[in-house]
């Protein structure tokens, strides 16, 4: 690989595990980071372009592909896009019947927007880790950048402000349905009356407050680390390129065993964080749970 040939392997990895962030250093001012130290600089109003960007193409592409089928939408002998689209509807609908149980129009097209969003990002992790960004590195090298100090991560869910975004917005979800489902003593009496009672209140609290914090955590990183797993492994098969014609064979193998494997990965922990959405959103809607 070109960048292993002028990096060393701590370097390529270190340069392949950095976001491209913009924001506003203490000593430079506004402007992109030209490491993962000046990006920690920068703080927490920093933001990662690359997350950014492709996070939005990627859900702008499923708007406009799916928009563009239900326009197209034939009540005779369906096309390939139409069965396709229709498959995936019938599939996440299936889900949502199976695992929630009230009345709410908007949980199943949310969870269609998960799972197609999920997956989509997800893909990207099967996108050889040189192309992308070293195209992106010698377009920034025309106006005089240099390459090496140039980053872009072309997996969102490998940020964990991708993922924790999504976990906090289906957290926020869930408290604005417990509360409007149950009023706000309902959901303070869930929180502070079970399951010890009253004289249990204290514990129930901290019982309570533990579970209904850690279900955004858990969603969080459990979608960031199996992807930021595979990433890693991804450059380490990389690196092995640049170890000769023997290695770089092996390489080629290993990293297509690896791809056919990690898309059993990709599609489960977007179908996860899809289901575990689902049940939490019908516990929220839930009297006692």
């Amino acid at each position: 690989m070109a960048s292993s040939e002028t990096l060393t392997s701590q370097e390529y990895i270190q340069h392949h595990l950095t976001n491209l962030t913009l924001g506003w250093h203490p000593e430079h001012g506004l402007g992109f980071a030209h490491s993962s130290a000046e990006a920690a600089e920068m703080g927490f109003w920093a933001i990662n372009v690359d997350t950014m960007f492709f996070s939005i193409l990627l859900g702008s592409l499923f708007l406009w592909f799916f928009k563009g089928v239900a326009e197209r939408v034939s009540a005779g002998v369906p096309g390939t896009a139409q069965n396709f689209v229709e498959w995936i509807v019938d599939f996440v609908e299936e889900n949502v019947r199976g695992s929630f149980s009230h009345k709410n129009d908007m949980v199943a097209p949310l969870a269609l927007t998960i799972f197609a969003w999920v997956f989509l990002m997800n893909l990207m992790d099967l996108v050889p880790v040189d192309l992308i960004p070293h195209l992106f590195a010698q377009l920034f090298a025309v106006f005089g950048a240099d390459p090496h100090h140039v980053y872009l991560k072309v997996v969102p869910t490998t940020d964990p402000n991708a993922t924790f975004g999504m976990a906090l917005t289906v957290f926020l979800l869930v408290l604005y349905y417990s509360i409007k489902m149950k009023g706000v003593g309902g959901f303070l009496g869930e929180l502070t009356l079970q399951p010890f009672g009253k004289w249990g209140l204290p514990a129930n609290l901290i019982l309570e407050g533990i579970s209904l914090i850690s279900k955004p955590i858990s969603l969080a990183l459990r979608l960031f680390g199996n992807m930021y797993a595979g990433e890693m492994i991804f450059i380490l098969i990389a690196l092995l390129y640049g170890g000769g014609m023997v290695l770089a064979g092996t390489a080629g193998v290993l990293q297509f065993v690896w791809a056919v494997f990690h898309i059993l990965i990709i599609t489960l922990q977007a179908f996860i964080f899809m289901v575990l959405t689902i049940v939490y959103l019908d516990m929220a809607h839930q009297e006692h749970h």
